[in-house]
């Protein structure tokens, strides 16, 4: 049995840092942690999907989906075959940026930070997509827009906002930017609590925040580096996230 598969079966495997979280990203995190807790070399031996599933009690695309998400970070690699399975991947700068950022999540100053990172890099990644985008990512993009449009309360519309700023920042080829923006997502998410407000004013919110990011994705689709750029700084602006 893995080092990893002992941390997860001696730990209850929920969310690191809050309830918005998916149960995919919230195993993400834990195995991401493990992987930490243990000082795990590159190259080390993680665990096999099946064994994931076995020790979380997941389905197995909720593992999948985990796994999915640390390979686009950068944490693990997967080796197929006969002696293969998911490994510590090899270390480079953007993972030990990540760690260092997992070392300081409890500073209370760390959600202003994080938020001021991101909308420093709001425009670099903004402008990545525009440039780069292909007809995977426009189909991705009009999909995760779709999500939140038809959001049915405050936390599915946050959720599904994520989501798309994660899918536009996949699209820049500059990984450190990339690596820095979404890291930066993971401490801003749980600070996205419902507000205060009375129902009219609260649909008027989310109707304004859709059509903000509306033009922002449309930007991205045209291929207009300048629309883009007004979009940014109407969502940079405006309030919300």
């Amino acid at each position: 049995m893995s080092q990893i598969i002992e941390s997860l079966i001696g730990r209850a495997v929920q969310p690191l840092a809050g309830a918005t979280q998916t149960r995919a990203e919230s195993l993400a995190a834990n195995v991401e942690a493990a992987i930490g807790d243990n000082d795990l070399a590159p190259g080390s031996y993680v665990a096999t999907l099946d064994e994931l599933r076995d020790s979380t009690g997941f389905a197995r695309a909720t593992v999948s989906e985990a796994v999915r998400l640390l390979r686009e970070r950068g944490v693990v690699a997967i080796r197929p075959g006969r002696g293969g399975g998911i490994f510590v991947a090899e270390s480079n700068p953007v993972i030990r940026l990540r760690h260092t950022l997992l070392t300081v999540r409890d500073s209370p100053s760390l959600v202003l930070d994080a938020i001021a990172v991101r909308g420093a890099l709001e425009g670099l990644i903004t402008g990545d997509a525009a440039r780069h985008r292909g007809a995977a990512d426009i189909a991705a993009l009009k999909k995760a827009l779709t999500k939140m449009r038809r959001a049915k309360d405050h936390d599915a519309f946050m959720h599904s906002n994520w989501a798309l700023h994660e899918r536009i920042a996949e699209i820049s080829p500059n990984a450190m930017a990339k690596a820095v923006y979404t890291g930066t997502l993971g401490y801003i998410k749980p600070a996205s609590a419902e507000f205060d407000s009375t129902e009219e004013d609260r649909v008027d919110y989310l109707e304004h925040r859709y059509r903000v990011h509306e033009a922002l994705v449309q930007a991205i689709i045209d291929g207009d580096s300048e629309a883009a750029a007004r979009a940014v700084h109407e969502h940079e602006n405006g309030s919300g996230s």
